[in-house]
């Protein structure tokens, strides 16, 4: 069984996109996969302190206090939080139960952790590929919300749409998430990020559809995916990214980074048609 160390170590560096500056100091880096240049130590990239992961709001909170200027008259007062639209709230409330951890341990000692949701009462689950391949070929464990683990069994891979189906036993009473419409995810409309950032299950942060149809590296190919910047980092991969009304538009898959420095707001995920269309193939061949 894999050990769940709570940190995953980022993808890179060939993801570079031609679209941006020719430096090759920007990349696609994948949550929770394995990198072909050399290794980054995470601790170095660990802020000190203690880490409370909650959900975020839309337009963030700008800080102030009052100033007194050269005359002593009191200036603006501070701005207060914006209110987290209570649509998200209930989004994340129904999203999060359906939402696990997926551990993988390889027979070399390697391991990786990554997030997964269910997809139907027959409890099959949606996840990475990457997170399988980085694991080794070994055992998966998946972990549900309420600490429950169960054995999971690979019902079938497909590297170039870096997408895998896992199946878990019916005692795990997972209930699947709602699947957006094909086609009905706008640019600007609300999101949610929900999965397992660095072990830390049940995470959820909020941002927006950036762009859709964005040509990015996901699997062994390009393809066309959902741009975001609801902040993803490594163990987000596999996760759902849905929208105000709790059905999922994509699979949280790559971020792009600068220098590997982690999360800067722009995250991809696989388009939930593209998704539905692979789960369905590989469920109808693997039972």
């Amino acid at each position: 069984m894999a050990v769940q160390t709570g940190l995953g170590e980022p993808r890179g560096p060939w993801f570079v996109s031609p679209e941006l500056d020719p430096d090759g100091r920007a990349r696609w880096d994948v949550p929770g996969g394995r990198g072909g240049g050399p290794p980054r130590s995470w601790r170095g990239r660990l802020l000190a302190g203690a880490a409370v992961v909650a959900l975020s709001t839309l337009s963030g909170a700008a800080a102030g206090a009052w100033v007194a200027d050269q005359t002593g008259t009191a200036g603006p007062a501070p701005a207060s939080a914006a209110p987290v639209p209570a649509e998200l709230v209930t989004a994340a409330e129904r999203t999060v139960p359906g939402v696990v951890s997926v551990m993988v341990g390889g027979g070399a000692g390697t391991s990786a952790t990554g997030s997964g949701f269910a997809i139907d009462d027959q409890q099959h689950l949606i996840t990475n590929d990457h997170i399988l391949a980085k694991g080794g070929g070994g055992g998966v464990t998946v972990e549900l919300p309420d600490g429950r683990r169960f054995p999971a069994e690979v019902v079938g891979r497909e590297p170039d749409s870096d997408l895998a189906v896992l199946k878990v036993p019916p005692a795990a009473r997972l209930a699947a998430l709602p699947l957006a419409k094909p086609g009905s995810t706008r640019v600007g409309e609300p999101v949610l990020a929900v999965g397992c950032p660095l072990g830390l299950a049940g995470t959820v942060t909020a941002g927006i559809v950036s762009a859709l149809d964005r040509q990015v590296r996901l699997g062994t190919s390009r393809h066309r995916a959902v741009q975001t910047d609801a902040s993803i980092n490594p163990g987000n991969s596999g996760g759902p990214l849905v929208n105000a009304r709790g059905e999922v538009v994509g699979v949280n898959t790559a971020i792009a980074t600068i220098d590997g420095s982690g999360s800067i707001g722009i995250g991809f995920a696989i388009p939930i048609d593209q998704v539905q269309q692979t789960a369905d193939t590989i469920i109808g061949k693997g039972g």
